[in-house]
């Protein structure tokens, strides 16, 4: 049984969740982390986990949403992170890669919501697009552990990041035929991955260019097992025990 440990699920993205969550389970994924981006999918993520038991959330603020969050929002994240069911802080991070006019203003909120993080001893989903040594820098400053999401950097990024005790979230890019993150987690011990899919992003091959959901876990997992010459059985047990080491969950 598999955990989808990073998705999107909301009303804008999926017609029928209920369905989504029942082709997941016949596809041996049985959990799902559902992770905001801004005040409202943060609400939202509040009403599916309190609708899905098999379901848990993460409320946090985009870098991509910097210029329109308010401190009402971090003060909402901050009111429901008593909720059993919110068990990080997240999606945040960082993202240059649309340009850097707004470099500062992401760092500072990017601080705030793990200063937030270490004050309630949360983990952190962290995003990190064309930003890796701010994202590890601005890391440093606190003492927070977490996810990479949809890691793709390096052998040594990765090694960085696992030193500081962050998980590596592989998703369905390792499917990619020019991607080079394969001959990457090669190299890294199972003990430090999650998979996660993304939804309604980032679709494994052989579906790209269809609408992502947490049944593909499945698929990455098949891929992941393959590479890693190890069982399907084993990599749900060891990327499940990663989570709960992480997560509690």
């Amino acid at each position: 049984m598999f955990t989808d440990s990073h998705c999107h699920l909301y009303k804008e993205y999926y017609d029928d969740i209920e369905e989504v969550i029942n082709n997941a389970i016949k596809n041996s994924v049985t959990r799902y982390i559902n992770n905001g981006c801004d005040q409202k999918s943060n609400q939202e993520v509040l009403e599916l986990v309190s609708k899905y038991s098999n379901m848990y959330g993460t409320l946090g603020i985009h870098p991509e949403n910097v210029l329109e969050y308010t401190e009402e929002d971090l003060t909402f994240i901050k009111d429901n992170l008593n909720n059993p069911k919110i068990i990080a802080i997240g999606e945040i991070g960082l993202d240059y890669h649309y340009g850097k006019e707004d470099k500062d203003k992401q760092i500072k909120l990017l601080e705030r919501q793990l200063e937030i993080a270490e004050e309630y001893n949360m983990p952190v989903i962290i995003h990190s697009r064309d930003a890796t040594l701010d994202t590890i820098n601005t890391l440093k400053k606190f003492k927070v552990t977490g996810v990479i999401h949809s890691f793709s950097g390096s052998l040594e990024t990765a090694r960085e990041y696992i030193k500081m005790g962050y998980l590596l979230g592989i998703n369905g890019v390792i499917t990619f035929k020019n991607a080079n993150i394969k001959d990457v987690i090669k190299e890294i011990p199972l003990d430090y991955l999650v998979l996660e899919t993304d939804s309604p992003y980032l679709t494994p091959e052989p579906f790209r260019g269809k609408k992502n959901s947490p049944a593909h876990i499945l698929d990455i997992a098949k891929f992941v097992a393959d590479l890693k010459n190890t069982s399907l059985g084993e990599l749900s047990k060891i990327t499940n025990n990663n989570l709960k080491r992480v997560f509690k969950i």
